[in-house]
C-alpha cells in the first residue's frame, strides 16, 4: 500500500520556503489560478497555498478550494519530481466547479512537470 497523507513534510511552512521558489519560479497558470514550481532537492514535492482574501472573499470558498488542491496533490505525488509548488489562487476561480479545479490543477502540474524535465535536459 503506498503512502499518501499529506503530512508536514509535505508543505511549504516557512516564508524561506515561499522565497526560494519566488527567486526563480517554473511558471503555468490559467484565469483562475498559477503554478510556481522549483526544485530543491527534496526527497518528495511539498506543496504551498494561497488562496487570498481579495480574490476569494468567503471563506467557505476558500477552504474548499484548498481542500480540493490538497487532496489532488496527496492523491498525485508519487507521479511527479520533487518539486516544491505553490498554488496562488485568482478571482475567477470562484466559478469553477470541484471537477473542473481538479482537471486545471492536474493539466497545469502536467505542464510544469514538463517544462522542469527540459531544464533538466539541457
Amino acid at each position: 500500500m503506498t503512502k499518501e497523507k499529506f503530512s508536514r513534510e509535505l508543505r511549504l511552512l516557512t516564508p524561506d520556503n515561499f522565497n526560494k521558489v519566488f527567486e526563480t519560479p517554473i511558471r503555468a497558470s490559467s484565469p483562475c489560478f498559477t503554478l510556481l514550481a522549483n526544485n530543491q532537492e527534496q526527497k518528495s514535492s511539498r506543496l504551498g497555498l494561497i488562496v487570498p482574501k481579495k480574490a476569494v472573499k468567503k471563506a467557505v470558498s476558500r477552504n474548499r478550494i484548498k481542500r480540493i488542491i490538497r487532496e489532488n496533490f496527496r492523491k498525485n505525488q508519487i507521479k511527479y519530481p520533487p518539486l516544491d509548488i505553490i498554488f496562488i489562487a485568482k478571482s475567477d476561480i470562484t466559478t469553477l466547479n470541484n471537477k473542473q479545479i481538479s482537471e486545471l490543477f492536474f493539466k497545469l502540474w502536467k505542464i510544469i512537470c514538463h517544462r522542469y524535465k527540459k531544464s533538466v535536459a539541457s
